[in-house]
């Protein structure tokens, strides 16, 4: 089957196409092998938003519901068997992209969100899903929390792939790939150790840092203009620390020991606000290796009228003047950074409570 050509284009740039979704549903029709058969999709991310939609608005999961309901299950390790059994199925699918590639055919699934302010528990819990879906392709998200960060580090020195996610700012960034560095580190000091098949990603999220900082150029009576490129701009940033650090001794002695490179992944890339172009988070984030993990719905506009843009690497210039601009309109950029983790942390402790009372009631349903 042909790829679809502007996809294809983006893929060709560097830029690895994950769709940011998942369901039963979309495995079972067909749909999801065809998006990596057409649309140059390899990989997938999940979080729970994502799967309270897809196990409330679906018949797919009642014999699954009505076996565990009769067992007794408790709503907590039901949640855990329905998303393991779909990231499971879904790695199946994507394991011959990720045969091919050696780092991509990825699917995440994320450690409880409760547990993002508790490091030991979240570092036990990523190890109880890596064992609980047990494939070579899988990756645990884990949240960028200060709590978090030596959790990925455990997690990385263990052999777990990790997806790092809830990024905003510049400086938690730069404390991620430390995590990821000083977990690669303390596996090296095994030396029976190895570092195959162990990859990570970083979500650097774009869309929520322009809705907030938006509303608060408006608030601030600011310059209109200013209005929808700071999440660009705080992306390619990213992305240059990236160059930074992985340029540097200590990773190439890493690489030499058969380390990979923990790439950025540019998340939250659907476009929140009409006025702006519908593939604003994929035109302008444009480099090598990246990935982009996208809804459906933008993947698709892209595939209909989407445009590479211009190198992230030639931005950086203009990315510092946009920052620069934004601080000097009153916005404080630290603060809009806190603000956005917690709500971030907040919404999915939300999903995931969602999620547990919607199949609380179908194991209620289905006795």
């Amino acid at each position: 089957m042909s790829q679809n050509e502007n996809l294809a284009a983006l893929s060709k740039a560097g830029v690895a196409v994950w769709l940011d979704d998942l369901s039963r549903d979309r495995i079972r029709s067909g749909n999801l092998q065809q998006l990596v058969d057409e649309h140059s999709v390899v990989g997938v991310t999940t979080n729970p938003s994502i799967f309270a939609a897809a196990i409330s608005g679906s018949e797919s999961y009642d014999d699954q519901l009505h076996a565990m309901a009769v067992r007794g299950v408790s709503v907590e390790e039901a949640l855990r068997t329905i998303t393991a059994a779909d990231v499971r199925d879904a790695c199946d699918l994507l394991a011959p992209v990720a045969a091919l590639t050696g780092r991509d055919g990825r699917v995440s699934l994320e450690v409880a969100p409760g547990l993002a302010h508790e490091t030991d528990a979240t570092a036990a819990e990523a190890a109880h899903l890596w064992w609980l879906v047990d494939r070579p392709n899988l990756f645990i998200k884990i949240p960028a929390t200060v709590e978090g960060l030596p959790a990925i580090t455990e997690s990385i020195a263990n052999g777990i792939s990790v997806n790092v996610t809830l990024i905003f700012s510049l400086e938690r960034y730069r404390a991620v790939m430390e995590a990821y560095l000083a977990g690669l580190e303390k596996r090296a000091e095994d030396p029976d150790a190895s570092f195959e098949g162990i990859e990570s990603v970083a979500s650097f999220f774009v869309s929520r840092v322009d809705t907030e900082i938006d509303k608060r150029l408006d608030d601030a009576g600011a310059d209109p203009s200013l209005k929808g490129k700071a999440g660009v701009a705080n992306a390619q940033l990213a992305y240059q620390a990236y160059e930074e650090v992985f340029s540097s001794d200590r990773w190439a002695a890493l690489e030499e020991r058969g380390a990979s490179k923990q790439r950025p992944l540019w998340a939250s890339t659907g476009v929140k606000n009409p006025d702006y172009s519908d593939t604003l988070y994929l035109s302008e984030l444009v480099a090598p290796d990246t990935v982009n993990t996208m809804p459906e719905k933008t993947m698709q506009a892209f595939a209909d009228h989407g445009q590479v843009g211009r190198p992230v690497p030639e931005t950086y210039a203009d990315a510092e003047k946009v920052l620069q601009s934004v601080r000097d309109a009153g916005v404080d950029l630290d603060d809009v950074f806190a603000v956005l983790e917690t709500e971030g942390v907040q919404k999915f402790i939300d999903a995931w409570d969602e999620l547990s009372g919607s199949v609380e009631e179908q194991l209620k349903d289905k006795k």
